[in-house]
């Protein structure tokens, strides 16, 4: 049977743990020792460590999981107080013990990661001095103890992290440390050389955030978990007063100049370029594709616009290629008729969905022909092509060379067997398609074969120098998400070949060179030239934008399987052609988005398509909010009806439409539509410094293209306000004296204009809710958005004797059985179908889909006698180690009890039926002394 592997790097403070717990158990496993960029995980898009890898298949890479699990292996289960502990460490401990280790190993500093670990080992050593076990929650050592001991060991290595006056704390500690499995592993980890070993890893980990590090948890004086948000931060005196002081300014209600077509750079302004991935023209995009390219451009392109940024936002589709000409086949059309008619659909799905680019075009243009040709010719007189002959798969069958895309095997280096021919999903390794194995073509499945045929390729090793000297200061200088450095890091790593450009089909840009006549260019080569020749359908002046890189400042957006193409190919395309191209300043990659909980198929009828959202039913601001509340920014995110529903129901209905909401009504009900007077007190200073406070963090997040965080900026602040509100029950004091009326005329002022700097932050995120809300609220054209200029402030707009509008409700609740109905509607197979697949499909088929485990249903069990099946026995026994791994890997997680539940049951069902084929009776005896 596959042994489990563990990945350790040296230096890594979190290995201490799973080391110290694997040699304390005693569980069978092969520790692997990586450095600290190694991606061992393929599915991640960055180096996690340590990370097991499972016999079947499945990872785990959170620290404490892993321990965890190693321990449910060895036999023992971990009680309730040791999970509380597991969920404190994580939580509460281990932020701070990144910023205090950070501020001693990398700056130097002695007081302030005392200070940060004060609290945490406050609460440490009350808990630790009540106890009455010798160990954390039990006479024995514990999984809680290594995992907590592992934790601190590196802190208290460091001489300004002494553990004082901390006696219960130091007792608790030697005693872990003195165990031979504490011990060894502190060996293994820091090679003796103390808090030095750490700097190879710190020095690979972003920077902590000071006291935001960890934004969704807060930390009472006691180090315990509180309820209150973290954005319920401590305002000082000062903060107040100058919140009051702002809240008073007259602003100038100018209203925001409106676009003139064509936008140019402008001198003096901050001129920013958007680009988002050309999507595909031979398929309708799914919702992962929407929220990975365009709509989160879309959303930094409106705040830039808001910001008062001299912004254009270019897109359109990708029209060449195998994959149109496929398609124009399948449909009885021509490649060109294809991309017309895919072109008219993406632009129609993105126009609901409210993307506002400034231009959306194509790529089946004359402007591209002349853009990729003249940057090709650039590039061979100055001898950065060079020629080769190579070996192409041909299909026989469809008579002709296959696209890269268009055959598909098994990865020559890890036996993914749905490998591509340029690139392995899995493993994320680049693949010449004739190294696959078992290659099939993917339009009529048949066995290509390998010819011979000259073609062109870009220099790459020629072009590497100039392109790390790029790089170095594009990442330095720009904001470029943590996948997209590492995945470009891993392609420099491995050193950079030539990469051919032409490629033998008929549907694309023609090489213009005559011994390549007949030959078009490879589509990662002549695609994002995409984005030159659109600007330039756009305007005449398109070399403003693309040449021009000392005043233009060029984002991209893109999902990550896009990156090497526009962090290697591209660029090293334009520094060869050495005509003073614009370069990318920013690259904004996403993970994947899923559908709940598998793939988006079309083919299948599973996940919801562009051309289907709207036949929802739902608003498309609701999409859009939840598609950018889930946004995949750090790891792959999944889509959920139900989580949809939660979201929309909680966050919008109940939180920001019923505060939006409320504050408009009292304004209608209270004071006959005209907004009251404002007398501040303690409170509305605090209010206002508090808001103040998430609009600044709003703008820092935004301007870092943070979308998720900023989002959470605009639903604290709602969340404030009806706090705020149901804590002065204006309802109530309109009743009362003259003093009680003015309390809630303030209460209703303060929260009126809240709704409007609502309005402002969510329109990038929600333009037809953003919209709604300042009709509703007879806004002034242009008040609010000076609150969006410089660094944020909240200003009152909605002065007294303001008259509003009608107000109504925003959001409407969505219903259990219209999400239900939805759920089925999407989900691939109708119930009938179930029903059927149910009946037709063994039950050990079924339990064995989820362990990959391909084992044969055995035939009905007769009453008696039971016959033995040894082959089959064998391979459930397999199938039962593997599922049980799974339960345990659950467990380590702290998975949902449903989802634990339902594989416990898959595991049961796994051995009754390991039973039957042992020769035994699947069924226990009924214990004696119990009724039935």
């Amino acid at each position: 049977m596959q042994i489990m592997k563990l990945f350790v790097s040296e230096g890594n403070p979190h290995c201490l743990k799973v080391l110290a717990v694997l040699e304390l158990t005693g569980v069978k496993c092969d520790v692997q020792h990586v450095n600290h960029e190694e991606k061992v995980v393929p599915f991640l898009s960055r180096p996690t460590l340590p990370a097991l890898h499972l016999r079947g298949g499945l990872y785990l890479f959170s620290t404490n999981a892993i321990c965890q699990y190693f321990y449910e292996v060895s036999g023992t289960e971990s009680n309730k107080q040791s999970n509380q502990w597991l969920e404190w460490e994580a939580t509460e401990l281990q932020p701070a013990l990144t910023r205090a280790l950070h501020l001693a190993v990398m700056q130097g500093k002695t007081t302030d990661p005392a200070k940060a670990l004060e609290a945490p080992l406050s609460f440490l050593e009350q808990s630790l001095t009540k106890r009455t076990t010798a160990f954390l929650t039990a006479e024995t050592v514990g999984v809680a103890d290594i995992v907590l001991w592992g934790a601190l060991y590196p802190a208290f290595l460091e001489n300004g992290l002494k553990m004082g006056e901390l006696q219960s704390t130091k007792t608790w500690f030697d005693r872990v440390g003195v165990l031979p499995a504490c011990e060894a592993s502190s060996r293994i980890v820091f090679k003796g050389k103390g808090v030095e070993a750490l700097k190879g890893y710190l020095q690979k980990q972003p920077v902590p955030h000071g006291s935001q590090a960890h934004r969704d948890s807060h930390t009472s004086s006691s180090g315990s978990p509180t309820e209150t948000e973290d954005s319920d931060r401590v305002m000082t005196e000062e903060e107040m007063e100058a919140a009051a002081q702002i809240w008073n300014q007259r602003i100038d209600c100018q209203t925001r100049p409106e676009r003139k077509h064509p936008i140019l750079p402008e001198e003096g302004k901050r001129n920013v370029l958007i680009t988002s991935a050309l999507p595909y023209v031979n398929n309708v995009p799914h919702l992962g594709n929407i929220i990975g390219c365009v709509l989160s451009a879309d959303v930094f392109a409106r705040y830039g616009r808001q910001r008062g940024w001299n912004l254009l936002y270019i897109c359109g589709t990708d029209e060449y290629g195998t994959a149109t000409e496929n398609k124009a086949r399948e449909e009885g059309l021509t490649p060109q008729e294809i991309c017309d008619k895919y072109h008219t659909i993406h632009d129609s799905i993105y126009k609901w969905f409210q993307i506002d680019f400034d231009f959306f075009g194509r790529t089946t243009t004359p402007r591209q022909t002349e853009i990729s040709q003249n940057i090709f010719w650039r590039l061979h007189e100055r001898g950065f092509l060079i020629e080769d002959t190579v070996e192409q798969l041909r299909c026989e069958s469809c008579q002709r060379f296959l696209a890269d895309r268009f055959v598909e095997g098994v990865c020559p280096f890890c036996y993914y067997p749905e490998a591509r021919g340029d690139q392995c999903d899995k493993c994320g390794r680049l693949i010449n398609a004739v190294e696959l194995k078992e290659p099939q073509c993917k339009v009529c499945k048949q066995t290509p074969v390998i010819r011979s045929s000259k073609h062109l390729f870009l220099d790459l090793p020629k072009l590497e120098a100039n392109l790390e000297q790029w790089l170095d200061r594009s990442v330095s200088t720009g904001d470029w998400t943590t996948n997209a450095r590492n995945i470009t890091r891993s392609w420099l790593r491995d050193g950079l070949k030539p990469r051919c450009i032409t490629r033998d089909l008929r549907w694309g840009t023609p090489v213009p060179h005559p011994d390549f006549a007949g030959k078009v260019f490879y589509v990662w080569f002549d695609a994002p030239i995409g984005y030159l020749s659109i600007t330039a359908n756009y305007t005449d002046q398109w070399e403003k934008w693309w040449k021009n890189p000392q005043q233009v400042e060029l984002y991209n957006f893109m999902a990550k399987d896009n990156v090497p193409f526009h962090t290697v190919v591209f660029p090293c395309s334009l520094l060869g052609a050495q005509d003073n191209y614009t370069l990318v300043n920013h690259l904004i990659a996403t993970e994947y988005l899923n559908y709940e909980d598998t793939k988006f198929s079309k083919s299948r009828g599973v996940g919801v398509f562009g051309d289907m959202a709207k036949d929802t039913g739902i608003p498309s601001d609701v999409w859009r909010f939840y598609l950018l509340y889930l946004r995949p920014e750090g790891q792959d995110a999944a889509f959920s009806w139900a989580d949809m529903a939660l979201k929309n129901n909680s966050e919008l209905l109940n939180n920001l439409g019923n505060f939006i909401n409320r504050a408009g009504m009292f304004v209608s009900k209270f004071f006959e539509g005209c907004v009251p007077q404002v007398v501040l007190q303690v409170e509305e200073k605090r209010l206002l410094a508090q808001v103040g406070w998430e609009l600044k963090q709003y703008i820092q997040f935004l301007d870092k293209v943070r979308i998720r965080d900023a989002l959470k900026c605009i639903l604290n602040i709602s969340r404030h306000g009806n706090q705020y509100i149901q804590v002065n029950e204006p309802w109530k004091k309109i009743k009362g004296c003259d003093a009680d009326r003015q309390r809630a005329g303030t209460v209703t002022a303060v929260s009126v204009n809240m709704a409007v700097l609502l309005s402002v932050m969510l329109e990038p995120y929600m333009p037809t809710v953003s919209e709604t809300i300042r009709t509703q609220l007879q806004a002034p054209p242009g008040s609010a958005h000076i609150m969006l200029q410089g660094e944020g402030n909240f200003v009152c707009s909605l002065s007294a004797g303001h008259r509003i509008g009608t107000v109504s409700p925003l959001f409407q609740k969505l219903e259990t059985e219209q999400i239900e109905s939805l759920k089925k509607r999407f989900g691939g197979q109708q119930p009938e179908e179930e029903e059927t697949s149910k009946k037709q499909t063994p039950t050990i088929a079924q339990t064995n889909a989820a362990t990959k485990t391909s084992v044969p249903a055995p035939a009905a069990a007769p009453e008696t006698p039971i016959k033995a099946d040894p082959e089959l026995a064998k391979q459930l026994a397999a199938a039962v180690a593997e599922q049980g791994d799974k339960v345990r890997a659950l467990k380590a997680q702290k998975a949902e009890k449903a989802v634990i539940g339902a594989e416990v049951a898959k595991l049961l069902e796994l051995k009754k039926q390991m039973a039957l084929a042992e020769g035994k009776n699947p069924e226990p005896s009924p214990q004696k002394g119990k009724k039935k």
